[in-house]
């Protein structure tokens, strides 16, 4: 008998004290703290998604913790600022794993850390959840500890092309992205499926995040006859830009793309309100409210709980808050079930889940897939309706 996951989040002790003692003991002492390692972009400009998945993170501890802990050990997490930076993140992740010697670690959140630290955690057999989007971050061949914890760059990918091509109707797009790992690839990959499906690809570019003057770039886009932007960043303020920029020059087109353009730190980057319309970032279903403003019901729970906790969610995305809640709550479980915090023990579990229902969605693992997210779940938001971090879903759908 375990502890459902309802029952840890919402700090039931009494559930978890009844349901230790039949598991099996501890590998290691029951006071020792579970460690966590928590390799993330807090600073620069990568950020955005961290300020989400750590207040998720940050909730979903102090509930477990307050309940009494996993087999009454505390859950202790590991921060260590990588400002988006693959070398400080290869820094970092050393020395979680030989000097702090965490038992999991849940990140980095950028493709281009990952890129670099993944392959470190697999020689470690590090248990490792992740919200990375390229897609040879997952093998479980070569990296059988990693399981991601969203969707892949395909699957986004397959559903901001549909969106253009099925919805909007276009048949030229322009394809931007940063220059970090993670936009270079996502450019290639999505210019190239364009491409397959028959579309013309105008424009692509890879534009530095900090380069402060848009125009040169969306000029060639305007002038090659794009008639969607395609954007594959996680900088808000770079997105900010373009679209302060496509106002300026009173160009009438859609953005569509990473979900980081509907982050409600662009309230304050675009200058004026207007700029941030006709902006279209990928959205799930799980963080969509209906035409009467309505959440999926345990979505709404969530909520409610996170304002209750206060926990704010206004300028930031649930689906980032949501995955940090089930980070942590996959690997609390995973210790708890197998009954310790040895690496097997709790990789063998993530295998086991067929269906696992978490809050940003449900997962399904197997020794041979590590790519849990469903791609049905993905629609796309208008960016700028965000109420406590859930969207309305983009014109089109019905």
């Amino acid at each position: 008998m375990g502890v459902s996951r309802r029952q840890v989040l919402l700090g039931s002790a009494g559930a978890i004290s009844a349901a230790t003692s039949i598991l099996p003991k501890p590998a290691i002492a029951a006071s020792d703290p579970i460690k966590i390692g928590f390799p993330a972009a807090m600073t620069g400009p990568s950020s955005a998604p961290t300020i989400g998945f750590n207040r998720g993170v940050t909730f979903a501890v102090d509930a477990i913790n307050a309940a009494g802990g996993v087999k009454g050990r505390m859950l202790e997490v590991i921060t260590r600022d990588t400002q988006g930076d693959p070398t400080k993140a290869v820094n970092a992740t050393q020395e979680l794993i030989s000097q702090a010697k965490v038992h999991a670690i849940w990140g980095p959140f950028n493709s281009g850390e990952a890129l670099a630290t993944t392959p470190i955690m697999a020689r470690a057999k590090m248990p490792n959840v992740h919200p990375c989007v390229v897609e040879t971050l997952i093998d479980p061949a070569k990296f059988p500890n990693a399981f991601r914890l969203a969707p892949s760059n395909n699957q986004w990918d397959d559903a901001v092309r549909n969106y253009c091509l099925n919805i909007l109707k276009v048949k030229k797009v322009a394809v931007i992205g940063d220059t970090t790992g993670y936009g270079v690839t996502a450019v290639g990959a999505s210019v190239a499926a364009f491409k397959k499906d028959g579309a013309e690809v105008a424009y692509q570019a890879n534009i530095d995040a900090t380069q402060p003057d848009m125009t040169p770039d969306l000029l060639r886009a305007r002038n090659a006859g794009a008639e969607v932007i395609v954007v594959w960043s996680v900088s808000t303020g770079m997105e900010a830009r373009m679209f302060n920029t496509r106002a300026a020059m009173g160009w009438d087109i859609s953005f569509v793309g990473h979900p980081s353009m509907a982050s409600g730190e662009l309230a304050g980057l675009v200058e004026k309100p207007e700029n941030w319309k006709k902006v279209y970032a990928i959205g799930y279903k799980s963080c969509s409210y209906d035409a009467s403003g309505k959440l999926p019901a345990k979505s709404q729970d969530l909520v409610d709980r996170l304002l209750k906790a206060n926990v704010s969610v206004k300028d930031t995305l649930l689906w980032w808050i949501a995955g940090g809640v089930d980070a942590i709550d996959l690997i609390a479980k995973a210790v708890e079930e197998s009954g310790s915090t040895d690496s097997a023990g709790i990789i063998k579990y993530w295998n086991s889940l067929s269906k696992y229902p978490g809050y940003f969605g449900n997962y399904a693992f197997s020794p041979t897939q590590h790519n849990g997210y469903l791609t049905e779940e993905i629609v796309m938001s208008e960016a700028s309706s965000a109420k406590n971090g859930t969207f309305a879903l983009a014109p089109g759908y019905t």
